[in-house]
């Protein structure tokens, strides 16, 4: 059943289609025949007839019963009006169809066309004139369709307005006659078209939808419009045929009110769209739930948004400068600005929905030169810079045309294009020479020039007229005016915005966007399908513009003068459209428009601008973030000046004066004759200081440290020239600019820009080996080197990741195996790279990074120091770590040094590796308040920054050009590096050879003796009576209890069987073998003092033990029966007066009981017991002998020593009964356990201080705590070094019982409470500490001044703390052991079931 309501009406519904008014082509103009006029009402009828018929044929689809199309002809009667003509073809509509016999008049559905056109124009006209002409044709047109409404029932009326020239131009032909065109008093620029063109179709939208047509069940009246291609009438077309308007006015029914578009290209003309399910209706304003836009409530006013200021130095410089690079924010005395509706500030305070007032110009919120209200409320540069100098002249204020006085230097043109700026130039230029508020010749000025947008939008109509190279011909001749013109001038060239976003737009049917102004305005970038090849040309012709800008730039036109430049500002290079939280493009960025800004746009792109500003030139944003509003930025505290291409990056750039820069005569064949001009290729290997982290990253941007600057790279970067840029690509392109390899840009190792910069962040050495063989196959593979020809400079620089993780795995990152992977690395290069010079670079000591960053902490993300470099930045100063990461550091130079001085590179005629030292010693710029300098640094305080990557990469080109041997080794960072110069007697690049350098050899020790240094030698003027004036020279007796270490158990090599020799002269606590100069034992230091001595051991014999009673294998539980040995022996030898001479005797033990400890129960090993055996013998000695003063050397701590365990060891402990523990040393829960016995016995010795021993003028025991923190020595390459120890590298060698008698003997020496509490094995024959004139006694408890009750104070605490520590502890380690111990039998020995 067809429908009752003409707001359900289906197509299917439709009985017949109808049509008045006039339907045409132009006539011919060449036409002039009395007969024209019939002719062409002829021609008209039939288009009519035609275009209905096709109407006719589409609804046939869905009704075939549709009747045959009418149209009521034209009247040729010249005296009737377009208005009369139209309602006489009405009254024939009628009459026809109501004598249609096939026609059921009242109850069948009419679809019935009204055509008019609007030959005034006045829809171009501003709004006041726009409504006085719609309500007049609104009163013509009314009796028309009063009539249709009065006369005709079932009637679904299109009121189809038509472009003039689709209608015939004689009279009658338009509904407005030429008497009626009127005279627009307003602009009518592409703007004003567009946005009275949309105002034209919602007034009409909007008096039909509220008129009474509206308001019937079966009568309807609805506006279609039919843009056909909009543009000047002048510009417009005719359609192709009678089906094209057909379809268009079909496809206008089809979209709901207020939502009508017109169809971009003949391909979507011709595409019939289909009722869908969801609304299967012809849309009628109540169908479509229409609200008229013109009518409904405005928003309130677009917020506008300022921003807080806080830059603390607004001072400007000293003396007007005279130069525009050392030009500060408050030198600005002028601001101007260039160029579209985008700078004239269109819209830019219009209220949300307010289309029409797009065409206000709100200059004095425009982004680059308003200066309405101030920066905290309304965000500008002009704002921004008044901030600096109040007095600022030239900004725009309010509303206006550039002609206005309010206006001033802001001469941007709405509608204007790049072939509009020389206009503008001129004109700027006109009025600041003729403002008499300003000094022309004086002031400095800010000019900002944006424009493009225009341009790209038009730029598919006409592609040559806006090409490129025009756009870029017309930006260079406004430039050139400003350049001859204007002095003292800083030019902001904005570059050209990304346009293609603003399809996101266009498209999200969810944002209320006038979608017909901006098909208007930017047809270009909304016409094609995403896939299109003339939008991709589009996308290129963008980039294109922007590129040619840039080059423009670049070329330095415009650098000529000192007090002149123009800076590229790219924030604008590539831009994505805010979001909302909701997933939507945010219009509050947008004026009502859709197209130009708000004031919160222009706000956010003022921020931007100025960033740019203060960003050095190569390390601008170039892809701004406008969803976050960020703090307006502060210049530089190190440096105030606007930027510019030659103060880039703050003087990072470097000028090369040197005058030979020519190659070698030949290609050279031997690296030693290498010239600068000779090198084809640099590449580089490392970690994230080469790799280029942060190089260019931003002040406070912590996340940006990751970003890979390799362009940047002191070794390998080759971003723009050495006069912006200081590397060494860029040094060396000085000298030859076909140089390749050189990395650009940002990016990975893998990516393009990187090239031949295959350094890694976080590498450490064990990656050095992958990163060479990936350079090897870049270059074999890159067509840009010739692999077997070309000399190639290869940078290697490693080392701080190692020690930055060193602390997690000291045998992982020990420096043998740095060694070991720098030594393959090199290798590698050795035996596969020909033609190469490799510099092998010392890396940044760790202390310069803890130096920055811990004493920085307001600056630098202390928080975060465990997570960026855990054991250099997190051990407490003067602790055992740090002493450890000292060592390493040394250990890992000593390893570089020593890889290079072998000589082992330097076999081949092509190829060397040569040590630039100049990062072994830096010095740290220190402000003044003591702080170290961070603006060298990343914003991680770790990475070294731009500033800081110019002095290595100058320090590196002086240290390739200086001789081996005369190389500088300390990098001062604020000091002036005069980039050095070949020159005509030395020109190569220095080898060990062209130096005539002779690597050192060290000479060979023969012997572990030590110099005496001691001036004060004599005993006591009478034999002292305390033991507490006791001075060295008074001693007359030595002697030792201990176990094998104090017999000196293979002490000298010798075969395996016999290992077991006890070389108990050259004891550390009691050997006597030879002279100090020879052999260094505690007997041989006291000879010095008293030659007379006696009790020392000499030989192997045990006749010539002397009073040697250690005994191999003996713990302390045997340590009672030593003494009581040992005292037989004293009483026993005639020539020592027990009452009289004073005795020195060191107790030493404690090694096999942690050795046996593995084995047996543990409790039979606590330190309780430990303590008591040694007590027991303590007691002996106090009882039995008079006149003695004790050594009780703390237990060494064992566990270090399974790191010598395997091949080195000609019988490693591991099969040795005697120290088991040691078995199961690669169970590290083992370890634990141990090293917390080790602990708890050394802990237990503290109690001496506190027993009886203390109660006699004439005896003492002193703890001797120098082997409390054991440090395993290590040999040059960080491995544990064998020659301190036997050949079973468990017990001592003589060089380590040299050391343990030095450690002994400066314990003696040290106050108690103060004495050194590790050793330190180091060769060095100048050790030894002397008594002195001050302190010349051996140090006991009382000389030391601690009272005895502040003693048992001290020494409560540290046994409390041991106590509650090693209980702790152990009970843990000894459940945790049990169960390692209980199911040992059930896991496999190769598996590690347990590890911490």
């Amino acid at each position: 059943m067809p429908s009752n309501s003409v707001h359900s009406l289906r197509p299917s519904d439709i009985k017949l289609v109808a049509a008045i008014g006039s339907l045409g082509i132009p006539p011919d103009s060449g036409m002039v025949t009395v007969e024209k006029p019939t002719r062409t009402e002829n021609k008209a009828q039939q288009t009519c007839m035609g275009v209905m018929t096709a109407l006719s044929d589409i609804i046939r689809h869905f009704n075939p019963s549709v009747l045959m199309a009418t149209c009521s002809p034209e009247r040729s009667d010249v005296a009737s009006s377009a208005a009369e003509d139209l309602l006489i073809q009405a009254k024939d509509l009628v009459r026809n169809l109501k004598e249609n016999p096939q026609l059921d008049f009242q109850h069948d559905w009419k679809l019935i066309n009204v055509f008019f056109n609007n030959a005034s124009q006045c829809y171009l006209c501003p709004s006041a004139q726009q409504k006085r002409y719609l309500i007049k044709h609104m009163d013509k047109l009314v009796e028309i369709l009063n009539y249709l409404h009065q006369e005709v029932p079932r009637a679904f009326v299109n009121l189809v307005e038509l472009p003039e020239v689709t209608t015939m131009s004689h009279q009658g032909t338009g509904f407005s006659p030429a008497s009626e065109l009127c005279s627009c008093s307003g602009e009518t620029s592409k703007l004003s078209e567009a946005v009275m063109q949309w105002s034209y179709q919602e007034a009409w939208e909007g008096l039909l939808a509220s008129s009474k047509f509206n308001n019937h069940e079966s009568f309807t009246v609805v506006f279609q419009p039919f843009f056909y291609d909009i543009a000047l009438p002048s510009k417009r077309s005719s359609p192709q045929d009678s089906t094209t308007l057909a379809v268009s006015i079909w496809n206008n029914m089809m979209e709901p009110a207020g939502r009508k578009n017109e169809p971009f290209d003949a391909t979507e003309r011709r595409t019939i769209k289909c009722p869908s399910q969801d609304s299967p209706y012809l849309f009628t304003y109540k169908n479509s739930n229409y609200q008229p836009k013109l009518l409904k409530p405005l928003g309130r006013l677009q917020m506008r948004e300022g921003s807080e200021f806080n830059c603390p130095d607004k001072n400007p410089s000293n003396t007007v400068p005279t130069t525009v690079h050392r030009l500060k924010p408050a030198d600005i005395k002028v601001i101007g600005a260039m160029g579209d509706s985008l700078t004239a500030g269109n819209g830019a305070g219009s209220k949300p929905g307010n289309v029409l007032d797009v065409l206000t110009q709100y200059r004095g919120l425009s982004w680059s030169i308003g200066g309405d209200e101030n920066i905290h409320t309304v965000t500008t540069l002009a704002n921004i810079l008044r901030e600096f100098n109040p007095s600022l002249k030239g900004f725009s204020v309010g509303t206006g045309k550039e002609n206005t006085a309010r206006a001033s230097f802001n001469q941007a043109v709405a509608g204007a294009k790049a072939d509009g700026l020389v206009a503008q130039a001129i004109k700027l230029v006109n009025l600041m020479k003729n403002d008499k508020t300003i000094n022309f010749q004086e002031d400095w000025k800010i000019i900002t020039v944006f424009i493009g947008g225009n341009d790209l939008c038009d730029s598919c109509n006409d592609p040559v007229h806006h090409s490129p190279e025009n756009f870029t011909n017309s930006i260079r001749e406004a430039l050139d005016i400003l350049h001859a013109e204007v002095p003292r001038a800083f030019v902001n060239m904005v570059e050209a915005l990304e346009i293609i976003n603003l399809r996101e737009l266009y498209k999200e049917q969810q944002v209320n966007c006038p979608r017909l102004v901006l098909r208007i305005l930017c047809p270009c970038v909304l016409k094609f399908d995403d896939n299109a090849t003339e939008l991709a040309a589009l996308v290129e012709r963008n980039r294109q513009y922007q590129k040619g800008t840039q080059q423009l730039i670049e070329s330095r036109r415009y650098d000529t003068r000192d007090d002149f430049t123009v800076v590229l500002q790219p924030f604008f290079e590539k831009i994505d459209v805010p979001w909302t939280p909701d997933g939507l493009p945010d219009s509050s960025f947008f004026a009502p428009d859709c197209f130009h800004f708000s004031a919160k746009g222009h706000a956010r792109v003022a921020a931007a601008l100025w960033k740019n500003m203060l960003e050095p030139v190569n390390q601008k944003t170039r892809k701004y973030d406008f969803e976050i509003k960020t703090p307006i930025m502060c210049p530089n505290k190190t440096w105030q000046f606007l930027s510019t291409h030659k103060n880039n990056a703050q003087d990072y750039g470097t000028w090369m004066l040197c005058e030979d820069k020519a190659p070698s005569a030949s290609p050279p064949t031997s690296v030693h004759a290498l010239r600068p001009a000779d090198i084809q290729v640099v590449a580089a290997l490392g970690d994230s200081l080469t790799a280029g982290s942060g190089i260019g990253s931003q002040e406070g941007n912590l996340p940006d440290v990751i970003t890979q600057y390799r362009g940047l790279s002191f070794s390998a970067g080759g971003d723009e020239s050495l006069e912006n840029v200081t590397t060494l690509p860029n040094i060396l392109q000085e000298f030859n600019g076909n140089l390749t390899g050189y990395a650009v840009g940002t990016g990975d190792a893998s990516s393009t820009n990187a090239f031949l910069n295959q350094a890694v962040p976080r590498a450490k050495a064990e990656d050095l080996a992958n990163q060479v063989q990936t350079l090897l196959q870049r270059m074999k593979n890159d067509h840009r080197v010739n692999f077997n020809q070309d000399w190639k400079v290869i940078t290697v620089m490693i080392g701080v990741s190692d020690l930055c993780d060193f602390c997690t795995d000291s045998n992982l990152y020990s420096a043998a195996n740095f060694f070991d992977h720098l030594r393959n690395a090199l290798d590698i290069l050795h035996r596969e790279m020909p033609r190469a010079l490799v510099n092998l670079v010392d890396f940044m000591n760790p202390s310069v990074i803890r130096q920055v960053f811990l004493k920085n902490p307001d600056k630098c993300p202390v928080h975060q120091a465990s997570v960026l470099c855990n054991c250099v930045l997190t051990p407490a100063e003067n602790s055992h770590e740090l002493a450890r990461l000292e060592a390493f550091t040394q250990a890992y130079q000593s390893s570089i040094l020593q890889l290079v001085e072998s000589g082992r590179y330097d076999t081949r005629e092509d190829f060397s590796v040569v040590l630039q030292p100049f990062f072994l010693n830096t010095l740290l710029p220190i402000l003044e308040n003591g702080h170290p300098d961070t603006s060298y640094f990343a914003p991680d305080c770790i990475h070294p920054n731009q500033k800081f990557h110019s002095q290595l990469a100058r320090a590196l080109w002086v240290n390739m050009l200086e001789p081996l041997g005369k190389k500088t080794d300390t990098l001062d960072l604020r000091a002036f590096i005069d980039v050095a110069c070949p020159t005509q007697d030395e020109p190569f690049l220095r080898t060990f050879r062209n130096s005539n350098y002779t690597y050192p050899t060290k000479p060979a020790i023969e012997n572990w003796g030590s110099d005496f240094p001691c001036m004060e030698q004599n005993p006591s003027n009478s034999v002292p009576t305390s033991v507490h004036e006791l001075r060295p020279a008074d001693i007359k007796v030595v002697a030792a209890l201990g176990d094998s270490l104090t017999t000196a158990m293979g002490a000298r090599p010798s075969d395996s069987s016999s290992l077991s020799t006890s070389w108990r002269g050259l004891s550390w606590s009691i050997g006597g073998d030879g002279i100090l100069e020879t052999h260094t034992t505690l007997p041989n230091i006291l000879k010095k003092f008293n030659p007379s001595i006696l009790g020392f051991s000499t030989g192997t014999l045990e006749e010539t033990a002397g009073l040697n009673v250690a005994v191999e294998g003996a713990r302390a539980r045997d340590m009672p029966a030593q003494a009581r040995a040992l005292v037989e022996r004293m009483k026993n030898r005639p020539e020592i007066k027990l009452d009289k001479d004073w005795k020195l005797i060191t107790i030493f033990i404690g090694g096999n009981d942690l050795c046996q400890y593995c084995e047996e129960n543990s409790e039979n090993h606590s330190a309780e017991e430990y303590v008591e055996h040694i007590r027991q013998a303590l007691d002996i000695l106090y009882e039995e002998l008079p006149r003695t003063f004790v050594n009780v050397v703390e237990v060494m701590e064992l566990a270090g020593l399974h790191r010598g365990q395997g091949e080195k060891c000609s019988m490693p402990l591991a099969v040795q009964s005697n120290c088991s523990c040691l078995k199961r040393s690669e169970n590290s829960l083992v370890i634990q356990e141990l090293k917390k016995v080790n602990w708890n016995l050394q802990s237990g010795i503290s109690t001496f201080y506190w027993r009886r021993y203390t109660q006699r003028e004439d005896f003492a025991v002193v703890v001797q705590p120098f082997f409390q923190n054991t440090l395993v020595p290590l040999n040059e390459r960080g491995g544990m070094d064998l020659a301190f120890f036997s050949e079973d590298c468990f017990h001592f060698s003589e060089r380590g019982h040299a050391e343990m008698a030095i450690a002994l003997w400066n314990n003696m020496l040290e106050p108690v409470g103060h004495k050194t509490t590790s050793n330190n094995f180091t060769y060095s024959r100048s050790k030894l500490k002397c008594p002195s004139s001050e302190s010349p006694f051996l140090y006991t408890l009382r000389n030391s001044q601690l009272l005895p009750e502040q003693a048992a104070e001290v020494s409560y605490w540290k046994v409390l703390v041991a106590a509650i520590g090693g209980l702790i502890a152990g009970v843990l380690g000894m459940i945790l052991w049990r169960n390692v111990k209980g199911r040992r039998k059930d896991v496999p020995e190769n598996l590690n079931t347990m590890r911490f």
